[in-house]
């Protein structure tokens, strides 16, 4: 296999799918690999045409150079809830405790099957891994951040140990209903202490809410919406995601097309290391509607 570091890391002259496409004609027909010192989740050339946060984009990030991070996490005394008052020692921060914890990348990648006579076409090749193959990797990631990693390494945002739940009242569904239990959940994010900065819902209700004209109210209170099918449609993630977590990313990401030994099509994997610090869980709500 040609498996090569790019010399333009920045991607200033060329896409990663370019890059994949010259690594394929120098190939010869074998198997080629690139390794690029990006984020392919954040290469994704519509995004910024098409604004659409991903989950990695509601949190602070950084990027590590080892497999390992430690980090301080804050724990609460779930027996305070009930004393909330004006003053700070009736606060539930009051009395969290911190501890050192460890934080490890893992491995998200997908998997894309693709003709031959599309491997022999570097520009369609090139345009295909840009917007086909990069999308499909934003949404397992997505996946990923929101319910984890099969080898435990990212909890998982949905599955918190800490992570607080609540049922909104029973209303009726129409979008100012919906509205008040989003309100009454950003509040109760805010008991705890911090300031709730974002949403994760599925598309379902992202454009109920659209259709109700209740998008400026979230925007104009500073709350970034994700909207994605990785979340029930009854279900939404709330957060002081800034605070809550920081996302952590490899420092090389790889794309590579390897040919079948007979006939048959060749596959193109997109890969990267990804990894989540919760500090707050408590910080996190799950709103059912």
């Amino acid at each position: 296999m040609l498996d090569y570091l790019i010399d333009d890391p920045a991607l200033r002259v060329r896409s990663p799918g370019e890059e994949l496409a010259i690594a394929v004609a120098r190939a010869a027909g074998g198997d080629a690999a690139v390794r690029l010192r990006a984020p392919l989740t954040t290469l994704f050339p519509l995004a910024s045409t098409r604004p659409r946060p991903t989950v990695r984009e509601q949190a602070k990030g950084g990027t590590v150079t080892d497999r390992t991070l430690r980090y301080v996490r804050e724990h609460r005394d779930t027996g305070r809830d009930a004393e909330r008052g004006t003053r700070y020692d009736a606060t539930p921060e009051a009395v969290f405790r911190p501890a050192v914890a460890k934080a490890e990348l893992t491995e998200i990648s997908v998997a894309v099957p693709v003709p031959a006579d599309l491997c022999a076409d570097p520009a369609l090749l090139a345009r295909f891994v840009d917007h086909r193959v990069t999308v499909r990797l934003c949404t397992v990631e997505n996946e990923v951040l929101l319910h984890g990693s099969g080898d435990g390494a990212i909890p998982g945002l949905l599955r918190l140990d800490g992570l607080r739940r609540r049922a909104a009242p029973q209303r009726d569904a129409r979008a100012g209903g919906v509205m008040d239990a989003l309100m009454s959940g950003c509040a109760e994010v805010e008991e705890m202490g911090g300031s709730c900065d974002g949403l994760v819902m599925h598309p379902a209700l992202y454009w109920r809410l659209v259709g109700g004209g209740a998008l400026p109210s979230l925007d104009a209170a500073g709350l970034r919406v994700t909207r994605t099918r990785m979340i029930g449609r009854d279900r939404v993630l709330l957060g002081d995601f800034r605070a809550g977590i920081t996302l952590l990313d490899g420092e090389e990401s790889t794309l590579a097309l390897r040919r079948p030994a007979g006939d048959g099509d060749a596959t193109i994997s997109a890969a990267m290391r990804l990894g989540l610090a919760v500090h707050l869980p408590q910080h996190f709500l799950l709103l059912a509607l």
